[in-house]
């Protein structure tokens, strides 16, 4: 289970170095690809394997479910972590996400999310208070 923040830094070369306590859980492959909200989604190659089943199972006659495989494959980078837990972020996943220097890996259950620092602070300042005030409506019989 992927869980905390984390604060690394990209390199001149566009390698982010995985926080320690996720190498291990990534050490045979992993997938980065676009998510939602202009972050990076980064999945061990077996949850991504078992996502991609269930997007590949939908039915491709729909117009919505075309564009979403589309976009969700071909924005899909394959990597093994080297051996100081480095990940390349191929140039046009960086420009999606907006990676600068300064980013943010948050740990997402299943998944991790990389962020650019600043478009993460934005995104908690906007989201904070509604986070606060989350109801039973929303998640029904989890408090």
């Amino acid at each position: 289970m992927f869980l905390g923040t984390h604060h690394p830094r990209l390199d001149d070369k566009g390698r982010l170095t995985l926080p320690a306590k996720y190498r291990d859980a990534l050490a045979g492959g992993l997938m980065v690809t676009k998510g939602q909200d202009h972050c990076l989604y980064v999945f061990p190659r077996a949850e991504f394997e078992q996502m991609a089943r269930k997007v590949a199972e939908a039915p491709f006659t729909n117009e919505a479910v075309r564009a979403y495989q589309r976009y969700l494959f071909a924005g899909t980078d394959e990597q093994r972590p080297d051996g100081q837990g480095r990940v390349l972020i191929a140039p046009e996943l960086r420009r999606y996400a907006g990676l600068t220097k300064e980013c943010v890996v948050i740990g997402a259950i299943n998944r991790l999310e990389i962020w650019d620092a600043q478009a993460w602070q934005r995104y908690m300042d906007e989201h904070e208070q509604r986070y606060a005030e989350t109801r039973e409506e929303v998640f029904p019989g989890l408090f």
